[in-house]
C-alpha cells in the first residue's frame, strides 16, 4: 500500500479531503453500495433511514418484502395503514409513509410510472423535481439521484460532516450545500465519466470510517485517517489519551 504523508496546513481542504478518500479506498476496497438489489428498493431505503439506524430499515424492507410491496406496483397498491404498519420498525411510520406514497402519485402523474423515465431527466431538473417532493431533504434527493438514478449526486451526511470538522476542512457552521461544494470540489478536474463511480465510493467510504471511528465519541488511535489529522488535532487526541491513561487505568 502506497503511504500518503499528512498534507500541510497550507494545503487546500480540497486537496486533503482528496488524499482521505484515496486512503481510505486503499484501505477499506470498493464498498459497491447501495445495499439493494433495485433502485426502487435504494429509494425506499433513503426515505426509511432518514433519523434512524439501518437495523431498523433493514426489518422495514423485510416486512415490505413479505408483502410483494417493494416494487412500483406492489407499494401503489398497498394501503396506507398497512404501509405504515410495516415500516414501524423506521420510525416516523406516518410521515415516511405518507412520503412514499406521494413519490409514488409523482411517478405516475409526471413520469408515466416509470423510473427510467425519471432518471431521463437532466440532474438539476431532476434534484428539484425531488426536492419538491414531501419528506425530501439535500441528502435523500442525491442519495436517489446517484443510487437509484445513476446521476452524480454527492451525497452529504453527519458521517463527512463531523469528519471534515475534526479534520478543520471545515467549520461547525457548514451549509450542506458549502460542505457539498468542498466534495464535489476533490474531484474537480475528473473525468465526467469517472465522476459516478468515485461520488458512490466517496460517500460509502465516509459511512464506513464514520461508523468505526468517527462517531459522536471520536476513535482515532486506530483510525486509518488518522495520519492526515491536523497537528493540533493530534496533540489533543494524545492528551486526551495521557489523561485517561493517568486518570483512569484499567
Amino acid at each position: 500500500m502506497q503511504a500518503i504523508t499528512p498534507t500541510p496546513k497550507s494545503t487546500s481542504a480540497a486537496f486533503r479531503l482528496r488524499a482521505m478518500y484515496e486512503l481510505l479506498l486503499q484501505t477499506y476496497g470498493p464498498q459497491g453500495w447501495w445495499p439493494a438489489r433495485t433502485p426502487f428498493e435504494v429509494i425506499i431505503g433513503a426515505y426509511l433511514v432518514q433519523n434512524t439506524n439501518w437495523r431498523g430499515v433493514t426489518r422495514s424492507i423485510a416486512n415490505l418484502e413479505a408483502q410483494s410491496a417493494l416494487d412500483i406496483a406492489g407499494l401503489r397498491a398497498l394501503p396506507l395503514e398497512e404501509l405504515r404498519t410495516l415500516i414501524r420498525p423506521s420510525g416516523y411510520m406516518i410521515r415516511k409513509s405518507i412520503a412514499l406514497k406521494a413519490f409514488i402519485a409523482f411517478l405516475d402523474d409526471a413520469h408515466a410510472g416509470s423510473l427510467e423515465v425519471l432518471a431521463a431527466q437532466p440532474t438539476a431538473d431532476l434534484r428539484a423535481q425531488l426536492l419538491d417532493l414531501p419528506g425530501v431533504g439535500p441528502e435523500t434527493a442525491d442519495a436517489i439521484l446517484l443510487y437509484a438514478l445513476g446521476h452524480p449526486g454527492m451525497v452529504v451526511d453527519e458521517y463527512l460532516r463531523r469528519i471534515a470538522i475534526r479534520h478543520e476542512l471545515t467549520s461547525q457552521k457548514s451549509s450542506y450545500l458549502a460542505l457539498q461544494q468542498l466534495a464535489l470540489s476533490a474531484f474537480a478536474g475528473d473525468a465526467e465519466s469517472t465522476l459516478l463511480k468515485h461520488f458512490n465510493e466517496f460517500h460509502a467510504l465516509m459511512v464506513e470510517v464514520g461508523k468505526n471511528h468517527c462517531g459522536p465519541t471520536p476513535r482515532c488511535e486506530t483510525c486509518p485517517l488518522k495520519p492526515l489529522l491536523p497537528v493540533r488535532e493530534m496533540q489533543e487526541q494524545s492528551e486526551r489519551i495521557e489523561i485517561r491513561r493517568v486518570f483512569f487505568p484499567k
